[in-house]
């Protein structure tokens, strides 16, 4: 009976070691950026690898904007501060239309030119309401202290 339950507690450590190793490995992948399509203020950057997690999506935003800035010349903003990055997932790469629910984009030649639209978070700012970002579970700004807060209406 012993034997048995020492068994079963190490391929349970084994399943557990192995997943654990699994989600450092997908957390530690550096992101790819594979293309970035521009609009006037708008710009939509298409990556691969991206952080799995909400807070880890914005740290990678505030650690990397400045490359963003250097490499790729966005945010490009409006004269009134206004600008909009979307970060989509590349995900099986560029596809046809299929007339109903991709993003396409016109600096590119069709018939292969959309991806799937799965956006991973979008980074806004404006005069009014300043600097936020846009993700699955609600909007979060950057108070005067510096300190991430999530709205109060989502």
């Amino acid at each position: 009976m012993k034997s048995k339950n020492k068994k079963v507690i190490c391929a349970l450590l084994l399943v557990i070691c192995a997943l654990l190793s699994y989600f450092l490995w997908l957390s530690l992948r550096p992101v790819e950026i594979i293309a970035v399509h521009q609009r006037r203020n708008y710009s939509d950057v298409l990556v691969k690898n991206f952080p799995l997690t909400e807070q880890g999506k914005i740290n990678w935003w505030l650690k990397n904007k400045k490359m963003l800035k250097d490499m790729y010349n966005i945010p490009k903003p409006a004269q009134d501060g206004f600008f909009t990055v979307i970060f989509w997932c590349f995900g099986d790469g560029y596809k046809e239309t299929d007339g109903y629910d991709r993003l396409c984009f016109d600096d590119m030649k069709p018939p292969i030119n959309c991806i799937d639209k799965d956006s991973l978070i979008m980074v806004n700012n404006s005069k009014n309401t300043g600097l936020y970002f846009i993700l699955d579970s609600g909007t979060y700004r950057i108070n005067d202290s510096g300190k991430m807060v999530k709205n109060k209406s989502d």
